[in-house]
């Protein structure tokens, strides 16, 4: 072969290798700049996705709204001392005499009816007294009072809202699953508390309540906070504690109870008098504060048998027990 064939063959070679190489470099150049604009891309959807805000999921809370004129109202508690035949079912009328078989060697009297009978004595006295009279005990063979009736298994339950101040007091008979709604009442209750579940110093839940009961009358002095002072002046005329707690209880039950409103010095006479604006009001340390007439009809009808009370911020929230009986 001639040295110019040999000149333009190795030309040719050399420029279709240069041509081959460029066409390689660029098939790899592309493939880099599509693999860097894959990754970006990518990049930038996982940023997106990671930026997009969460769904949100809510959950609506059902709430039950009662109608004012669907929360119940009653007031039978008469019915309870009352010797007619208005009287509730499960009470009974005794005629006294001083003999009874249950007893041997003494008289019986009214102390002895109420422990047999497990009915206080100030339940018997306002049924013997026919009014509100708790203490006069007086009685001749042939008086006729009411007792519980021992053939019956009641007990009672106190439901308070506290969103509307009220206490609504239950007699329950347990072998009938009845419940009966005997009075509603008004209410003091603990003062406003953002950090207490139930929003007040008074809480929620379920509680029994306690035998370390306390009469109290002008005069009476006992130990308050560590101070020394008339009793009467801070828990009215009488005392019922709670005892156990039961059931979601936003706080133990030590402290807490039922109690009559403050007395207090009236001016310009100086008169001891109860004060009455307290009920109704959010102004207690947490304990449920009622008229002394009220507190009094309560505690002669409770503390002999068992109760629980319940507090809840609505009444739509309780869960009371038995069937409700309304009684004609």
């Amino acid at each position: 072969m001639s040295f110019p064939k040999i000149l333009l063959y190795g030309s040719f070679v050399l420029f279709a290798s240069i041509g081959i190489v460029s066409v390689m470099k660029g098939q790899k150049k592309d493939e880099k700049v599509e693999m860097v604009a894959e990754k970006e891309i990518t990049e930038v959807l996982t940023i997106q996705n990671e930026q997009q805000p969460q769904e949100e999921v809510k959950i609506e809370e059902k709430v039950v709204t009662i109608k004012e004129d669907d929360i119940p109202q009653a007031d039978i508690i008469d019915r309870l001392f009352v010797t007619d035949s208005s009287k509730l079912p499960f009470v009974e009328t005794i005629t006294y005499t001083s003999r009874v078989p249950w007893l041997k060697g003494r008289p019986a009297w009214i102390a002895d009816y109420a422990s047999y009978y497990e009915t206080t004595r100030h339940f018997i006295a306002r049924s013997l007294n026919k009014n509100d009279d708790y203490f006069t005990q007086k009685i001749s063979p042939g008086d006729r009072f009411n007792v519980i009736r021992k053939d019956k298994n009641i007990s009672f339950y106190l439901l308070i809202d506290i969103s509307r101040s009220k206490l609504f007091f239950y007699a329950l008979d347990k072998d009938l699953n009845s419940r009966y709604l005997l009075k509603t009442y008004n209410v003091g209750l603990g003062r406003k508390n953002v950090k207490k579940e139930s929003g007040y110093l008074t809480p929620t839940g379920k509680y029994t309540l306690g035998s370390k009961v306390a009469i109290y009358k002008p005069g009476t002095m006992g130990y308050f906070q560590d101070r020394k002072i008339e009793m009467i002046r801070v828990f009215g005329t009488r005392w019922i504690p709670f005892d156990k707690e039961v059931e979601n209880c936003s706080d133990i039950s030590k402290g807490y109870g039922l109690h009559g409103c403050p007395w207090i010095n009236k001016a310009p006479t100086g008169e001891l008098i109860e004060d009455v604006a307290q009920v109704g009001q959010y102004d207690s340390d947490g304990c449920i504060r009622l008229y002394s007439k009220d507190v009094e009809e309560i505690f002669s009808i409770v503390i002999s048998k068992p109760t629980v009370v319940e507090i809840v911020k609505d009444f739509s929230q309780a869960s009371l027990p038995c069937e409700e009986v309304e009684i004609k």
